[in-house]
């Protein structure tokens, strides 16, 4: 019985849903493992601004790849938690997305830019991250201004044969 409900939550979602639902999974994932010691890597390079906002002692390479601290981990529990609750609704749900689309394709600008890529000494938005970013910026994208129900799909009402 709990099974058959558990499926019956995600054949009745639709892709918009899914996407804020298995995005906000992601970044509470990522989140919750920043603040793992076992799993961050000591850094090789703290930036000038970092050390003058007292971020070192959060500072290191998740995984060895990705350059995090606690403040962008906070920021992915914040993002993690919004595309939970946002998987409630479509309209939230592509809000989310777009929003998302918008904050990581900003974070993946600065990225790029050799004086911004620590976004003023906050996060560490360089090397592989930058590449998180984009990606993430890109399906959310997609999910938030392209693969949008139309109005017809959207007040379809389904009437008996």
């Amino acid at each position: 019985m709990k099974d058959r409900c558990f499926l019956l939550l995600f054949t009745h979602m639709n892709v918009g849903r899914l996407f804020a639902l298995t995005a906000g999974i992601l970044f509470l994932a990522l989140g919750i493992t920043s603040f793992v010691p076992a799993l961050v890597d000591s850094a090789t390079a703290i930036s000038n601004s970092g050390t003058d906002f007292g971020l070192i002692e959060s500072y290191g390479n998740l995984l060895g790849l990705f350059p995090v601290n606690a403040p962008e981990a906070i920021l992915y529990l914040v993002f993690g938690g919004l595309g939970v609750t946002s998987a409630i609704a479509l309209d939230s749900s592509l809000v989310y997305a777009g929003f998302t689309a918008v904050v990581f394709g900003l974070l993946t600008i600065l990225g790029l830019i050799p004086l911004a890529n620590t976004v003023f000494g906050l996060f560490p938005v360089f090397g592989a991250d930058v590449w998180l970013h984009g990606v993430v910026a890109v399906i959310a994208a997609y999910f938030g201004f392209f693969a949008t129900p139309g109005l017809r799909e959207l007040w379809q009402v389904n009437e008996p044969a």
